[in-house]
């Protein structure tokens, strides 16, 4: 009799930076039995990096080397890696990536990707990267996102914060705070809601979520008072997503629409730069916190936090956050695999 099909989601996990905490992290994060209850891990990486690791956290677990993903065993007690990069451990010094490191710590993403989009795994869970490891790799991008981006040849992308319910989309990202008024426009906020809209339907299974929008002034701009953009720029995009038929709310005060937020009003809050929304979400979902990219033909979600090289090499960096990256991709491949279904059967 052929066996039934597995229903786990299978997982992509890349190692990170393995000169930070990532290695250390992951056999923390698989080495908890009920992780396996919804899921199929499979570590992307390198084998010297979580063999010390395992010594480091003083844990009981099986590595399995694979050369695909249909090699893994995928049951507690053995971690299942797909082997990229044996590099020397005496090479591989805590907090000091090299361009060996770097280049491996690349290329653990680029193979997570491809997998995803050829179909052999759900999804992808990257641990932390360190874009100085990443540039001394010969790879010049400014995070996992734009890699991703580009890899995935999409231009419509963004990013989402969640620590369960509580989310937040950011307008930008990483630039200095005097720069993010000049780069809001309505056309980008339009774009952002409307792929925020429907990532939230199409991956999180939320018929119509309503989006609430949060102001860039004191006050929502207090009339023009204390800037115009809400007027000039935030308001009459949300009027234009109200007339595509989205449920967008705003601009409101930041100072009180995450309370709102925090009580089930909003879907997802979008916010105008990045510690708007993320001391908020940090301050609620320290531990717990997930990063998911919108907009790219695979899921991925990541931890969301450093390398934490002053940590490296110890055993008492948390798996919270890795936890949650994995739960969550594997609730949102689900949750896609349902909407292509129920697509299919439309047709």
């Amino acid at each position: 009799m052929t066996p039934a099909p597995d229903a786990r989601p299978l997982l992509a996990v890349t190692m990170g930076d393995i000169t930070g905490i990532g290695p250390e992290i992951i056999i923390k994060a698989l080495t908890e039995a009920n992780l396996y209850d919804f899921c199929r891990p499979l570590v992307v990486g390198d084998l010297p990096a979580l063999v010390r690791a395992r010594k480091i956290c003083g844990v009981k677990v099986d590595l399995h080397p694979v050369t695909s993903p249909a090699e893994g065993s995928f049951r507690p007690g053995t971690i299942d890696i797909l082997v990229i990069s044996r590099l020397a451990p005496e090479t591989v010094v805590y907090g000091r990536p090299t361009p060996a490191s770097g280049a491996a710590m690349v290329e653990y993403i680029l193979t997570a990707v491809d997998l995803a989009q050829s179909g052999r795994v759900a999804a992808v869970v990257t641990a932390p990267i360190s874009k100085a490891a990443m540039h001394l790799g010969g790879y010049h991008y400014p995070g996992h996102t734009e890699l991703l981006a580009e890899r995935c040849q999409t231009t419509d992308f963004a990013m989402m914060l969640a620590g369960g319910e509580f989310r937040v989309v950011l307008a930008t990202i990483h630039c200095p705070l005097r720069q993010v008024p000049d780069r809001l426009s309505q056309a980008e906020l339009l774009r952002l809601f409307t792929l925020t809209a429907r990532t939230l339907e199409r991956d999180f299974g939320l018929e119509r979520p309503c989006l609430g929008v949060a102001a860039l002034n004191p006050h929502a701009g207090e009339g023009g008072l204390f800037g115009d953009e809400e007027a000039r720029i935030i308001a009459p995009a949300v009027a234009a997503a109200r007339q595509q038929g989205l449920d967008v709310v705003g601009p409101l005060p930041a100072d009180t629409i995450f309370v709102r937020h925090q009580r089930g009003e909003f879907a997802a809050v979008v916010v105008m730069y990045h510690d708007q929304g993320l001391i908020p979400l940090k301050l609620l979902h320290f531990g717990d916190a997930v990063n998911v990219t919108l907009g790219l033909p695979i899921i991925r979600t990541s931890v969301d936090h450093g390398t934490a090289y002053d940590l490296a090499g110890t055993g008492q960096a948390d798996p919270g956050s890795l936890k949650a990256a994995l739960r969550l991709a594997a609730q949102m491949a689900q949750t896609r695999a349902q909407s292509r279904t129920a697509g299919a059967k439309e047709k």
